[in-house]
């Protein structure tokens, strides 16, 4: 399965210039989702991190591998949770390797470790060229229906 910026705004709540998944490369439902972020420097958080050195925030590369891990999530939720948020709970084991810079096309997986009712935790990579950029587990609750 695939999605493009279409698809993924019906699923994710984020706009612009919060929404940080472009495309979903590979999706298998309950199991991993591969996604991309294309980083331009028209990103408004570029005009002040850091003038004449862009640099991505970390934060901002968890926030894109967790919005990933959101839409792995939402591809096997019942349907009466289909339309609800999931919210972060918490990040462990986050690591930043390397700088991603302005024309980086970021690769984002993610893959589900544990599943509960009302919770899931899955372990994501960040990549650029094949290389890990960021890693970390992530946990997130399943909210209700907007």
């Amino acid at each position: 399965m695939t999605y493009d910026i279409q698809k993924i705004m019906d699923l994710l709540p984020h706009r612009y210039p919060f929404i940080l998944v472009d495309r979903v490369i590979q999706l298998i439902p309950g199991e991993k989702i591969v996604a991309l972020k294309n980083v331009t420097i028209n990103e408004p958080f570029f005009q002040g991190h850091f003038p004449g050195n862009p640099i991505m925030p970390g934060v901002l590369i968890l926030e894109a591998m967790g919005q990933a891990g959101g839409l792995l999530a939402y591809s096997f939720l019942p349907e009466e949770k289909q339309g609800g948020i999931i919210y972060f709970m918490g990040m462990d084991k986050v690591k930043f390797r390397k700088p991603v810079m302005p024309g980086d096309q970021l690769i984002l997986e993610a893959r589900i470790l544990k599943q509960r009712l009302k919770a899931i935790k899955m372990s994501a990579t960040a990549t650029v060229d094949k290389k890990i950029v960021a890693e970390a587990e992530l946990m997130a609750t399943f909210g209700d229906k907007l």
